[in-house]
């Protein structure tokens, strides 16, 4: 039997088997072992703990009647220090005691004595499948933003064609990757292409360093044990355990707080990650890929950035030009943003003229990608030309709902505006605002600086 997932997902997957049977110990190990990477066995709950304390396993195997400490007993134990592994118990004989005793432990199956190890790899498959999903879950609620389409890269210029070049011959390769470039240039949709064509089995997990506030930026980067600290009312597996087997994307390096930077270090120096609050460390198959609209080489002089970290991210440097430098590629790129938020606003395509185009091919996009695409967006929501969308002050016609034609509605006012409004709303609490804002502190408070010298 070939279970659908196990030959191809367990590879780098680690077993514990605990019975003291030593014909179930080596039936069971001789079964699993071309399907795990490391797969051990133990004669007794004591000598589990001993294995356990000493290696991380994935998923246990346990005879649930065992003489001295049995499995039922050692399995509570280990959720009552934080452990969240999978576990799969075994019995000759249950009656409803014994099987209430075994939900209430955590386990994920119940296997009758005798089975066959048909049956085994089918519960262990069935295990893995909803790992899997709660792992997609976790990710696509993190991802906010709109994926771009397959295609990759949109754009026609030269330098759009050597990146994408860089990026397929590097996508393979273990190395970890450091994407520079302005806001906007879209950096994540280089990483996310690096990761597509990389051919890894795991996922794309995206996360902003500065977004995160450094008291909450360890435990979601690499979990915590039940109890860990105050509010740590469950054991959770962090990014970098989610991302295994596939790339983890730190976007905002620059923002990352000096004291997470030597955690970070020595992860990717040890491959492995200590959930707080645990005494091991877990073994991860993680590509890295940062980015940053920073000068870490300058953020290093005045030592705000680790050296040694920045050398050891700085392995292969990826620049993401300017909209500026392209302009060429603005046709194209309008017509693929027009085409896709049409699509998604439940309206015809707009038809750009020569004039249009022209427009915006003249306007010096601080913005870049990301600003290109909005005042697309901002056109077909209002039914307006691109040199419209562009005015500044500009003004909404009464038609669609607005009757303020006086009003200044600069980007820098709108955002302004906003911003002070959450604020507000957080009670001048800069942290809690920045994480409403989607932005870092350190932004909030530039922001906040430039504008109070303004007056």
């Amino acid at each position: 039997m070939e279970p659908l997932g196990v030959a191809s997902n367990t590879r780098m997957t680690s077993v514990l088997i605990v019975d003291d049977e030593p014909g179930i110990r080596s039936f069971l190990q001789r079964g699993l072992q071309k399907y795990f990477g490391l797969v051990e066995t133990a004669e007794s709950a004591g000598a589990a703990k001993i294995l356990h304390d000493r290696c991380y396993f994935d998923l246990i195997i346990a005879d649930i009647r065992m003489p001295g400490r049995t499995g039922v007993e050692w399995v509570t134990g280990l959720r009552g220090q934080g452990a969240a592994t999978g576990v799969i118990f075994m019995a000759a004989c249950a009656d409803l005691d014994t099987a209430v005793a075994a939900l209430r432990a955590g386990a994920e199956d119940f296997i009758m004595k005798p089975f066959r190890m048909e049956q085994m790899l089918t519960s262990v498959q069935r295990y893995m499948d909803r790992q899997k999903m709660q792992r997609e879950n976790f990710i696509l609620r993190r991802q906010v933003d709109h994926l771009f389409d397959k295609s990759g890269m949109v754009g026609e210029c030269e330098l759009i064609r050597n990146l994408c070049q860089v990026i397929k011959r590097v996508a393979p390769m273990p190395s970890t990757v450091l994407v520079e470039g302005e806001s906007g240039t879209g950096k994540e949709l280089a990483a996310r292409a690096i990761h597509q064509w990389s051919g890894r089995s795991g996922s794309f997990v995206p996360v902003n360093c500065g977004a995160i506030s450094a008291e909450l930026l360890e435990s979601e980067l690499f979990g915590h044990i039940k109890g860990a600290f105050t509010g740590a009312h469950q054991a959770r597996e962090g990014l970098f355990t989610y991302a295994n087997e596939g790339t983890l994307f730190l976007d905002e390096i620059g923002e990352m707080p000096l004291s997470m930077q030597a955690h970070l270090l020595r992860v990717l120096e040890e491959r492995t990650v200590r959930p707080v609050g645990a005494n091991k460390e877990v073994p991860v198959a993680v590509r890295i890929i940062a980015a940053t609209h920073q000068d870490l080489g300058e953020l290093v002089r005045s030592g705000e950035f680790r050296e040694d970290l920045f050398y050891r991210l700085n392995v292969l440097s990826i620049r993401m030009p300017s909209l500026r430098e392209r302009l060429g590629d603005i046709p194209v790129l309008t017509e693929h943003f027009s085409k896709s938020l049409a699509s998604e606003l439940g309206v015809d395509p707009p038809r750009f003229s020569s004039v249009d185009l022209a427009c915006l091919s003249s306007y010096d996009w601080p913005g870049n990608v990301r600003e290109l695409k909005n005042v697309i967006e901002r056109c077909l929501l209002l039914n307006s030309s691109p040199s419209q969308c562009l005015a500044r002050p500009s003004t909404v016609d009464a038609a669609v709902g607005v009757s303020d034609s006086g009003v200044d509605l600069q980007l820098e006012s709108v955002e302004k505006r906003h911003i002070l409004r959450v604020l507000e709303s957080e009670g001048g609490n800069k942290s809690a605002a920045a994480r409403l804002l989607g932005i870092s502190r350190k932004t909030l408070e530039r922001k906040v600086q430039a504008w109070e010298m303004r007056g």
